[in-house]
């Protein structure tokens, strides 16, 4: 079965899309992305992901997109790929366009390009087992709360974790823990899960969003502050959230045991309760 994609208004099989060497996105990760989760078909959270590619869109001031007509989009490359019982992940990427190669903007505006791709999801590390991560300087630029397509510092840190037998990075900056290469992070401090209040240095994530409402719901006490480099031996629990990630304890941190070394309770129960949240198909409020 070819892989069907949608790419500017047409579903069409991946080998037939042609892009522009003069798109943007390819010249200058001139362009933004959203990736949504699918579980056993059901598409989780698709407001929400697509409220955040429209702020994103709004902050690179690119125009021309029907965002809401993404959803049925959506719901179409899962039922073309075969993928509407199982679980699988949407990919939604959109940028300025093809237009002759300069800096400032196309003038007059050209029509975005918007691509889609859908593909079964099979993780490579199951979120219960935990995983290892390490810290990394944060030598991304200052708009971190855009989901641009310039990810190469993320790709980079990342790289530096799986050669450190690790699944994730951790971005410091001025001494404090903000995110990872494609995560949220959270820390549990005598009882109190802690993580980064929302600046333009890290991305507002769904899961992030899901996770501070689980919290309240299974009555876990929660503060939006930042977390210190410094005081993350004194953590009882790690963990980072995410599309794929989950919520997954984070069992090492450079190579130090965090806590006793197995997912920590609040990691467990949130997992737990993201699950039951995206099985029951509960909305976002």
């Amino acid at each position: 079965m070819s892989e069907i994609t949608y790419f500017n208004g047409s579903f069409l099989p991946k080998a037939e899309v042609h892009l522009s060497p003069d798109d943007r996105g390819f010249l200058f990760s001139d362009g933004v992305y959203e990736v949504v989760r699918s579980y056993g078909g059901a598409l989780f959270e698709t407001e929400a992901h697509l409220e955040r590619l429209a702020d994103s869109l709004s902050a690179m001031m690119i125009a021309g997109v029907d965002v809401a007509a993404l959803s049925t989009v959506c719901e179409g490359l899962l039922e073309r790929n075969g993928l509407a019982h199982g679980d699988a992940l949407v990919y939604l990427q959109v940028t300025r366009g093809a237009a002759p190669r300069t800096h400032q903007f196309p003038e007059p505006p050209v029509a975005p390009t918007v691509y889609g791709c859908a593909w079964a999801f099979d993780p490579p590390h199951r979120p219960e087992d935990g995983a290892a991560a390490v810290t990394v300087p944060d030598q991304r630029w200052a708009r971190c709360d855009i989901k641009t397509v310039a990810l190469i510092p993320n790709c980079m840190a990342n790289q530096r974790a799986r050669e450190a037998a690790a699944e994730e990075a951790l971005f410091v900056r001025d001494g404090v823990v903000l995110e990872g290469t494609h995560t949220n992070f959270f820390g549990v401090f005598l009882g109190v899960a802690r993580t980064a209040p929302l600046t333009n240095y890290i991305l507002a994530g769904v899961t992030r969003r899901v996770v501070l409402e689980l919290c309240e719901e299974i009555g876990v006490e929660v503060e939006e502050r930042a977390v210190l480099a410094e005081e993350l031996g004194e953590a009882h629990e790690l963990f980072m959230v995410g599309t794929t990630a989950e919520v997954t304890a984070i069992l090492t941190l450079d190579g130090r045991t965090v806590g006793n070394g197995r997912p920590g309770s609040i990691a467990i129960r949130l997992l737990a309760a993201l699950r039951e949240r995206a099985g029951s198909g509960r909305p976002m409020t």
